[in-house]
């Protein structure tokens, strides 16, 4: 066998790493609006099933879901907690890279092939706004599909006051502070997908995923896409749910008052957006371009 037809197991190294991201971001512009919208519909359907993971396994076991018990918070720290949440949300972007599809947050990265002049303005912005409305459309579709199931009433509504705490936390962010959650988030998705260009194989792939998107669930950062779905998850069971789940969590819709669609949008969908563009954008992609693919003077 010639070295040319060698099997290669090693991981690509960084430089390899910013010309297959380079390749990549060229492919995903220009891609066509159809694909690309339906592809993004997925990502965002993806994105949710991750946030169902996270909002089912963390119910009814720690102290800040359940009403009137006031030892439970002893019995699990809050950072286990995070620590789980994450580790299963990370199902998301596994399912977007290994499964195929096309998340807003991940196509930051195209970047790097626009600052290398291979992409032009109006396809970076084409494929970012077509991702985004197609991301939306997945993450609220999958919501409004979760309510239909009524699951948020299983395990004695505890499913269901989890994703309502969830929301109604997102929705009562500060505006700098939900920008700024937003950059450490998309930093640690875009390392995430970054990592994947070194990866050989799907097991590669999913251990490369699975550590950063853990941490950004673990350290309550944003995600634009995720949020998609957790807030208006719990803005329909506040708006939907039937007197008697209301009795069984012993809560009342007043409870959640965050929970508006100004809330959702200004308090935390638009600067959640802005920082996760900062963070994958410019902490991620220019630097890796910077470093890698920018044109050095002879």
């Amino acid at each position: 066998m010639t070295m040319n037809n060698e099997l290669r197991i090693d991981a690509l190294l960084p430089a390899d790493m910013a010309a297959k991201a380079e390749t990549i971001g060229v492919k995903k512009a220009n891609l066509d609006v159809a694909s690309m919208f339906v592809l993004a519909v997925l990502a965002g359907a993806f994105i949710a099933l991750g946030a169902i993971f996270a909002t089912t396994v963390t119910a009814g076991a720690f102290g800040s879901t359940l009403p009137g018990n006031a030892t439970a918070a002893t019995t699990w720290p809050t950072g286990w907690q995070r620590l789980l949440s994450g580790l299963v949300f990370s199902l998301g972007l596994i399912l977007v890279v290994v499964g195929g599809a096309e998340l807003f947050t991940g196509n930051n990265l195209i970047v790097m092939a626009w600052a290398n002049g291979k992409v032009s303005t109006r396809l970076l912005g084409l494929n970012w706004l077509v991702v985004y409305v197609g991301n939306f459309v997945g993450s609220v579709a999958t919501a409004v599909l979760m309510l239909w199931t009524r699951q948020y009433e299983f395990s004695g509504g505890q499913i269901g006051l989890q994703a309502l705490t969830i929301a109604n936390h997102k929705a009562g962010l500060d505006f700098w502070q939900a920008v700024m959650l937003g950059i450490m988030c998309n930093a640690l998705v875009c390392l995430a997908v970054w990592l994947t260009y070194s990866a050989r194989s799907t097991t590669d792939k999913i251990m490369a995923i699975t550590p950063p998107i853990t941490a950004f669930v673990a350290a309550g950062f944003e995600h634009s896409v995720a949020n998609m779905y957790f807030i208006p998850m719990g803005m329909l069971i506040q708006s939907t749910a039937s007197p008697e789940f209301w009795a069984t969590i012993g809560r009342a819709p007043a409870d959640f008052a965050n929970l508006t669609m100004t809330n959702f949008l200004v308090r935390n969908l638009i600067p959640v957006t802005i920082g996760n563009i900062i963070g994958g954008a410019v902490l991620v992609g220019a630097v890796y371009w910077f470093v890698y693919l920018r044109k050095r003077g002879e």
